[in-house]
């Protein structure tokens, strides 16, 4: 039997192992996250939300004020990272922010029932205008 000499080219294996390689970084990279970077911040946003509907009678003023720093904190970066998708829900959120930081300063200086009762409705202004924001971008994060 007769043997066939072949010659070898260096590289004659590599180019095509190479070239898959590449489709395939460019595949990975393509079917990255397709969520927009404000999704992590809703996520943040909400979490502290819940931490504040779950403040208790016990954690007083004090307790509301923490988790409103919280709060504010991650309010600023939604705004921040959406407000060119989401310019009304963006807005609606810092206004009732807005309000619901004064009522709260009203409600330190001057802890009465009335003051209690316009921080729970400025709260709950609030978690509405988060939960808007929430069904806006339902379909981007979820």
């Amino acid at each position: 039997m007769r043997k066939i000499a072949t010659r070898s080219h260096p590289g004659a294996v590599g180019a095509p192992v190479a070239c898959a390689a590449v489709l395939a970084l460019i595949a990975l990279v393509g079917c990255g996250s397709s969520k927009p970077a404000y999704c992590s911040d809703r996520a943040n946003l909400e979490n502290s939300v819940k931490g504040l509907t779950s403040l208790s009678p016990s954690s007083g003023i004090s307790g509301l004020e923490a988790q409103l720093k919280k709060i504010q904190s991650d309010a600023n970066s939604l705004v921040s990272s959406a407000k060119s998708n989401f310019p009304s829900e963006t807005s609606a959120i810092k206004s009732s922010l807005g309000a619901l930081e004064t009522s709260v300063k009203a409600a330190t200086s001057n802890p009465s029932a009335s003051a209690i009762s316009t921080v729970a409705g400025d709260a709950s202004t609030f978690v509405n205008s988060v939960t808007n924001f929430t069904n806006a971008t339902k379909s981007k994060c979820s």
